[in-house]
């Protein structure tokens, strides 16, 4: 008998109750039965290994996926129901090594190989950002991807510490270097804060990437900002990465490195409403870090950002299975 892929309906088990899983999906293992069913998987990386300061993003994959369960079916804007678009499943998480950051970042490869083997688009719950470097590696195999990142960083330094090239700052420094991105279609939204120095923004310029600081943002507004986005962005394969930072930590504070004078969350919502109809061949919400908000708010608001992620992301699945 084939698996239903509908989340668990709230009129038959309160949302409170049960196992959690993302958004009440069934847990599909990459050895499961039905796994070739699977055209969207939501994977978590509990893994904060290249955390340079305030660390707990390991347990944000678990915090996302209990938020989650209050998520319902229909999207307010789209009137879509994802579930109903492709078939999604929770596909657990990746195992980490907490003591190893390149045997971690091989094990996450490992897990997402596997993922594109069976054709299925990840959504993937962070996590501290150089998650987003392995999961890379994997859906780059072929072609470079462009990129449409929502953060306050860059996350394009080079190294930290005397040489260390692999931190939660640097995973998009590499992935251009390794070839997994094309930096002239890379678009990153929101950055701002104080600087240790100037060698990310250098690099940018130096490689065509385009960064839009917040007060960019907020003189120009969300729709012309997009607007020029989906144009870098064009019709090729794209990844789309977004910090739980880039949102202002009066709303979300549970994270490693808050900024001041972010996104509300309904600016949030809109950006990513407006990715509709790309190519998307995979998402991630990193940097979700617990032990900051008891509150459980940022979580929430990572759950929500999830799901506003995932409905152009099985648009994106369903084209492709055509």
């Amino acid at each position: 008998m084939s698996t239903s892929f509908l989340p668990v309906s709230s009129f038959e088990l309160p949302r409170f109750a049960g196992v959690p899983t993302f958004m009440r999906l069934p847990h599909i293992a990459l050895d499961h039965a039905d796994v070739s069913q699977v055209k969207v998987g939501f994977v978590g990386v509990p893994w904060d290994g290249g955390t340079t300061n305030r660390p707990g993003a390991r347990h944000g994959p678990r915090a996302l996926r209990d938020a989650s369960t209050m998520i319902r079916l229909i999207h307010p804007v789209h009137n879509i129901n994802p579930f109903e678009i492709v078939n999604c499943a929770d596909m657990g998480d990746v195992s980490p090594n907490p003591v190893d950051v390149q045997d971690t970042l091989a094990r996450v490869t490992a897990f997402y190989d596997k993922l594109v083997d069976l054709g299925i688009r990840p959504m993937t719950a962070g996590g501290d950002h150089l998650v987003s470097l392995p999961v890379l590696r994997s859906l780059a195999k072929e072609r470079p991807l462009g990129m449409i990142h929502f953060d306050a960083h860059t996350d394009l330094w080079d190294s930290y510490f005397g040489g260390y090239k692999f931190t939660h700052g640097t995973p998009f420094r590499r992935a251009v270097e390794e070839g997994l991105l094309d930096p002239k279609r890379i678009i990153q939204i929101g950055i701002r804060g104080t600087m240790a120095d100037r060698e990310d923004i250098d690099f940018a310029a130096a490689n065509g990437i385009r960064l839009v600081r917040i007060e960019e943002l907020m003189a120009r507004g969300v729709t012309d900002v997009m607007e020029e986005a989906r144009t870098i962005a064009g019709s090729d394969p794209i990844y789309v990465s977004f910090d739980i930072d880039g949102i202002d930590p009066s709303y979300a504070p549970g994270t490693g490195t808050p900024e001041i004078g972010g996104f509300t969350t309904f600016e949030a919502q809109c950006m990513v409403r407006e990715l509709r109809g790309l190519d998307i061949v995979g998402c991630d919400l990193v940097e979700v870090s617990p032990p900051f908000d008891p509150s459980g708010t940022t979580a929430w608001i990572g759950a929500s950002m999830m799901f506003e992620l995932l409905c152009p992301l099985v648009e994106s699945a369903k084209r492709a299975n055509k």
